[in-house]
């Protein structure tokens, strides 16, 4: 189902039925891979990360990949991805507001430094993701943090979702970690001021919508990564305010992102 070097995947957060299960409902929705949540109460959980390959297995009995896992950052889960077929670990670090974000920043240096060596010997990359609020937030905040590092150990994984919610430029923001630009999230949400209007002090919160609403313009995101020839995956988050609603949601999300792939900019044409 690649479209031009574009597969999509999602992010299984939402779903904690047996695996078999969860193969067949992604494939259904029309995803070639997942985002697979080694959290606490999920298929695979830290301390079990060892399962991870059993259940790549297992998911690719439906013809799903595991493309990217959203866990820690230890050995054993470093050498159970690089077992089980997965390329990326992807990680939102948070900053320390009591540190400052340049002693943060240093301090996560440190521990990519450390973690360079794991991640060169069982060839998996860590992706670091752009998140809103007290964390590294945006694309010019990612490629300070992670350019000294050889792309194929630590990469840059773009959230179109944030990037909005920050208001960047999608073609700036890719242009700033094309260098590293591992993974790419489609998602989208707007702000929403929860206090009226005589309030003293305006309070915003974030509202997560579906593809078409919100600050991302997701057909500007398919059109810059088609013209700069971006092969590789695109992760739907599927987070949404309306937990009700997320299978309808993700249904029609992954409908519409494929539709602004259908035309495939020449490669005469691109950057």
């Amino acid at each position: 189902m690649s479209q031009g070097g574009i597969r999509f995947s999602v992010f299984t957060k939402p779903w904690k039925m047996p695996l078999h299960e969860l193969g067949e409902f992604v494939r259904s929705l029309g995803f070639d891979g997942i985002e697979f949540p080694v959290r606490p109460g999920y298929q695979v959980e830290p301390e079990n990360v060892r399962d991870l390959p059993k259940a790549a297995k297992a998911l690719a009995e439906h013809g799903v990949e595991i493309a990217s896992v959203a866990g820690p950052t230890d050995e054993a889960t470093i050498a159970a991805c690089a077992e089980a077929g997965v390329p990326i670990i992807r990680i939102c670090p948070s900053i320390d507001r009591q540190l400052g974000y340049m002693a943060t920043e240093a301090r996560l240096q440190q521990e990519f430094d450390a973690l360079v060596p794991l991640l060169d010997k069982y060839g998996v990359t860590l992706g670091i993701q752009n998140h809103c609020g007290a964390f590294v937030s945006d694309a010019m905040g990612i490629r300070h943090l992670i350019e000294k590092y050889d792309p194929r150990h630590v990469g840059a994984v773009l959230d179109a979702g944030h990037n909005g919610l920050q208001g960047e430029e999608p073609e700036l923001a890719l242009d700033i970690v094309w260098s590293h630009l591992c993974l790419v999230n489609f998602k989208n949400a707007f702000w929403r001021r929860v206090t009226g209007p005589e309030a003293e002090w305006a309070r915003w919160q974030t509202y997560w919508t579906s593809g078409r609403q919100g600050l991302a313009p997701w057909p500007r995101w398919a059109a810059a990564l088609q013209q700069r020839g971006y092969t590789g995956y695109i992760c739907l988050t599927a987070e949404y305010s309306d937990e009700k609603a997320v299978n309808r949601l993700i249904a029609e999300d992954i409908a519409f992102a494929k539709s602004l792939f259908e035309y495939i900019v020449p490669k005469e044409m691109r950057l």
